[in-house]
């Protein structure tokens, strides 16, 4: 099977659940003839016209807007931020309509929100935000992740299958360098289920996106230097959580080191430390650590950057100290 990056197995996604069902349409800044800032739509409109694949005026929340209402309408909208950092002109929107639009008036809202987020990349403060947390503890919203290309391609399937409305994460420092085979036939990697990214028995590392490979970096420095051995968890889905695979690893390796890219007060590493201390203190041996961004915008000079986020020699540091109670 050939290889293709994580940005084309999402464009992958996007052309062939247009072609199975016509209810899929786009709408977004530039994503027709432009094709996006990323070129993750390039070919779309080429392919469905402009009445499928829409280019929008600059308003994120009339964006949201409009989508929910073709939602209603038994329409499947997905719709691009240029940049997630700028979904913060439609949080309200998001979060008081369309979150609650099946609760208040038995309303499926089956729409995706969708765009490049994540640092790594020089963006400054305005193009490397990870809003996640602000959205993963609103009821009636799912929040997808995904760290590999295999399944940025079959999350996405999955979140425009879906009911409800579902916020895709895609990680803009993965889109042209990570890779991978993608699986024969039409396969869905379900919402809300982590993936164990590496085997291990001596502490584990529970993390999403792009820390994924920060992590795997360091589990390898740790076993090469230290003959631990890191066990991995890639969340995947960080709305709804899976907790069985949380407390799985927990329970397997009694350590837990917590990585991720957004800031450290109010992050969902806070969540998870509280759900694994509620129900799994008694198998912990140590601490439960955190890795996270410092609580500051993002700045633009590479040095403050690489400063400012998670780093593998950050993630050994931790791991090293944890595995030392």
């Amino acid at each position: 099977m050939p290889e293709i990056t994580y940005l084309e197995a999402i464009r992958e996604a996007l052309f062939e659940e247009m072609d199975r069902d016509p209810n899929v349409f786009m709408i977004g800044e530039d994503i027709g003839g432009f094709g996006g800032a990323f070129k993750v739509t390039e070919g779309l409109q080429a392919k469905f016209g402009d009445a499928r694949v829409i280019d929008s005026p600059i308003s994120e929340i009339g964006i949201v807007g409009a989508a929910a209402g073709a939602a209603h309408m038994g329409m499947r909208p997905v719709v691009e931020m240029q940049f997630i950092d700028f979904i913060a002109n439609a949080y309200d929107m998001l979060t008081n309509y369309v979150a609650t639009a099946r609760y208040r008036a038995f309303l499926p809202t089956p729409m995706v929100v969708r765009g490049p987020s994540g640092g790594y990349v020089r963006g400054g403060p305005f193009h490397s935000q990870n809003p996640e947390a602000g959205f993963i503890h609103t009821p009636g919203l799912k929040v997808v992740y995904p760290s590999t290309a295999a399944d940025a391609k079959g999350l996405m399937k999955a979140a425009i299958r879906d009911d409800d409305c579902v916020l895709f994460f895609e990680h803009k420092y993965l889109y042209r360098r990570i890779k991978g085979e993608m699986p024969s036939g039409d396969v869905v990697v379900p919402i809300g289920k982590a993936r164990i990214a590496r085997e291990g028995t001596d502490l584990s590392i529970i993390t999403y996106a792009a820390t994924v490979y920060k992590a795997l970096e360091a589990a390898e420095q740790l076993e090469r230097e230290d003959g631990l051995h890191v066990e991995v968890l890639d969340l995947r889905t960080l709305a709804p959580l899976d907790d069985d695979a949380i407390f799985a690893t927990v329970k397997k390796t009694n350590r837990v080191l917590i990585v991720h890219e957004d800031t450290r007060t109010g992050g969902i590493a806070g969540e998870l430390t509280a759900r694994i201390s509620e129900s799994c203190f008694e198998w912990l041996d140590a601490p439960i650590l955190r890795v996270t961004a410092h609580d500051v915008p993002l700045p633009y000079a590479p040095s403050l950057e690489d400063f400012v986020l998670p780093q593998t020699p950050d993630i050994v540091l931790a791991a090293r100290r944890l595995a030392a109670y």
